[in-house]
């Protein structure tokens, strides 16, 4: 049996809509002496980022965290601050070839809403990057909290669009939010670059 034509689109931002050049932290590292990826790597240690994306704690009590955990690395706990504070400063760019698929589905009449597993700095991060009125609705995991891929993030999602399951077409580039979106009945594509545009695009075609 044929799924049902997808009506409205849920899109992930950090990796799809919003992309970071890795040059950037590299070049914060250097300067700071740190290894390379410690960044990152330590801000992505689960006991530190599952707080701050389920609105246990702030953004800012997140980079604290980093900042502290870095400390000995970058030689003490100044330097760390420094090094957290000058690689939060950029923010990643919008992908132009995305933000103009998201506009011709809106023209099309079809909802979007971006889903994101985020802090409670996405509403000034999606002002600094002027996408504050390029989606009809925000589903923040922080604000939810409930976090991708977890089963009821995205029935919240659907609830939020207006639309059954089974009529939301999920995109993101992280598998395990793909395969949680699918075990919750949505249609869901995993993200690679512009060159899955044009099947989005049949994907939601009238």
């Amino acid at each position: 049996m044929a799924r049902e034509r997808a009506t409205a689109l849920l899109v992930d931002l950090d990796g799809v809509l919003r992309q970071w050049d890795p040059a950037v932290t590299e070049a914060v590292e250097r300067e700071f002496g740190l290894p390379a990826g410690a960044l990152l790597e330590t801000a992505m240690r689960w006991s530190l980022l599952q707080p701050a994306v389920t609105g246990q704690i702030s953004h800012l009590d997140w980079m604290a965290g980093v900042a502290e955990a870095l400390a000995e690395p970058a030689g003490g706990r100044e330097r760390a601050v420094a090094a957290v504070d000058q690689w939060q400063a950029y923010r990643g760019v919008v992908d132009p070839d995305v933000l103009a698929f998201v506009r011709e589905v809106r023209a099309s009449g079809h909802r979007v809403g971006l889903a994101t597993n985020a802090t409670d700095r996405l509403d000034t991060d999606l002002a600094t990057l002027e996408l504050v009125d390029e989606v009809d609705l925000v589903l923040n995991s922080s604000a939810l909290g409930v976090h991708k891929p977890a089963k009821e993030f995205f029935q919240l999602a659907c609830q939020a669009l207006g639309s059954p399951p089974g009529r939301v077409l999920f995109v993101d580039d992280d598998d395990r939010s793909v395969r949680g979106a699918r075990a919750a009945g949505l249609s869901a594509y995993r993200w690679s670059g512009p060159a899955d545009l044009p099947y989005l695009r049949a994907a939601l075609a009238d």
